[in-house]
């Protein structure tokens, strides 16, 4: 009923909904015949589903190459978490993963659920890393490398210091960012961005999560590391976990205020890289991240549920951004009403609230001075919709009337309509969504 009440709400989601749930079939169906591809891309939408959809858009060679990259590095994620394995076990395998990746018999029982079929079966991956081009394996295995060594490091470091919390997103996400350029340059298709602005690229989305997951980690058992920096939290709690009390409500909004405004300073380099990716797809499988991370940010910010629960975009909303996400000008948009959203809930009584508008307003700035925010439609800032929930219900509840009298009377009917019946029961999605944008038009 939660998706259901969200498209009622906001009934304008309801098509890019439909089409999301279409491309995940349609991505599910094109998943490669040989076994070793076929659990490599079967796992892929397993252990991320939303990433699987914007991976399947790239080109077959840069898109096997992406895919590959990611699960190597999932499953070295998975060896970091898992806080069953000792410490003196965990480290030489951190350190000595990217030498893994090119043996074809190595496996390591660990993790739960899909992440221990992963690391159970991880053979597939090796034998698929094996037939990727000579470039496409040396980036992987350098980044493999570094990051194995950073977690590795991490594993006895706590984080102190922003300058520690820098460095640890540099290692399990700015690598991450710095690996993609390197294999969009293996590809031919874009020039090789400098490491600063690919850094920014991953810092923003792994600070993004490491905010939003706040409750979710603090509460898992066995008790997972935290990553929120002690530089900030400890001027507002004496522990990490005092944030989540309800009697520290005020303390806990400003820290996450606090933990915000750090994450936008990234933002302003996440538009340049972006600006400079000349490949559609490769710029989509880009995009579409970072806009879903400054819209997270506006959400969390200044919000007390980050302490109580989820808050993440809804669904709707996910699916508008990856279906109208196809120029620059779309990215700036976003960034510009997501910031917009954001600086309204600045309050002038919280302690970093100078530096957060200050922050906001950079972004708005960069937005505007590239020229293009007028070549978009905001679909972030709320309008008041041209046709309500009760239309909705009252469209479907005429449809399955006609569809039921057509249905009874199927015998005397023109060839033209038994061929949209036959297409109802076939192809059900694509009549309902050209039947929904049909009305919409008319309302």
């Amino acid at each position: 009923m939660g998706t259901l009440g969200a498209v009622l709400k906001h009934p304008d989601d309801f098509y890019p909904l439909l089409k999301l749930k279409m491309a995940a079939r349609h991505a599910e169906k094109q998943i490669p015949p040989e076994p070793h591809w076929a659990f490599c891309y079967t796992m892929l939408h397993k252990v991320s589903r939303s990433f699987g959809l914007v991976i399947q858009q790239l080109g077959t060679e840069l898109r096997n190459a992406v895919c590959i990259f990611y699960l190597v590095l999932r499953a070295l994620d998975t060896v970091e978490d898992d806080t069953s394995i000792p410490t003196d076990v965990k480290v030489p395998i951190l350190k000595a993963f990217h030498r893994h990746v090119y043996d074809r018999d190595w496996h390591f029982s660990c993790g739960t659920k899909e992440y221990k079929v992963l690391m159970d079966q991880f053979h597939h991956v090796s034998t698929a890393f094996l037939e990727l081009g000579k470039g496409y394996q040396e980036a992987i295995d350098d980044i493999t490398q570094r990051m194995g060594a950073g977690m590795a490091k991490f594993i006895c470091k706590e984080v102190e210091t922003i300058d520690d919390y820098d460095e640890y997103c540099h290692y399990v996400a700015g690598l991450v960012g710095l690996g993609l350029s390197k294999l969009f340059h293996a590809s031919g298709k874009e020039d090789l961005a400098s490491d600063s602005l690919s850094n920014a690229m991953g810092l923003f989305l792994q600070k993004t999560n490491i905010i939003r997951d706040y409750l979710e980690d603090i509460n898992e058992i066995p008790k997972s590391r935290m990553f929120w920096p002690r530089e900030i939290w400890s001027k507002y709690v004496d522990k990490l976990e005092d944030l989540k009390y309800e009697e520290n409500s005020v303390k806990a909004v400003q820290c996450l205020n606090d933990m915000v405004t750090n994450a936008l300073i990234h933002a302003e380099d996440c538009l340049t890289y972006m600006s400079n990716l000349r490949d559609i797809y490769n710029f989509r499988f880009c995009a579409i991240p970072q806009i879903m991370a400054i819209g997270t940010l506006a959400l969390c910010y200044n919000n007390i549920e980050v302490f109580r629960g989820v808050v993440k975009m809804r669904r709707g909303l996910t699916a508008k951004v990856i279906d109208r996400t196809k120029t620059m000008a779309d990215v700036y948009g976003a960034f510009y009403d997501f910031s917009c959203m954001l600086k309204s809930k600045i309050d002038d009584v919280d302690p970093n609230a100078n530096k957060t508008l200050k922050k906001v307003e950079a972004i708005q700035k960069a937005c505007r001075d590239s020229g293009l925010l007028n070549k978009r439609k905001s679909y972030v800032i709320k309008s008041e919709p041209r046709y309500n929930s009760a239309m909705i219900v009252v469209f479907f509840i005429i449809l399955a009337v006609i569809f039921s009298y057509l249905s009874a009377n199927r015998p005397r009917l023109p060839p033209s309509l038994n061929l949209f019946l036959n297409a109802w029961m076939n192809q059900p999605l694509k009549c309902i969504a050209w039947c929904m944008s049909l009305s919409f038009l008319c309302l």
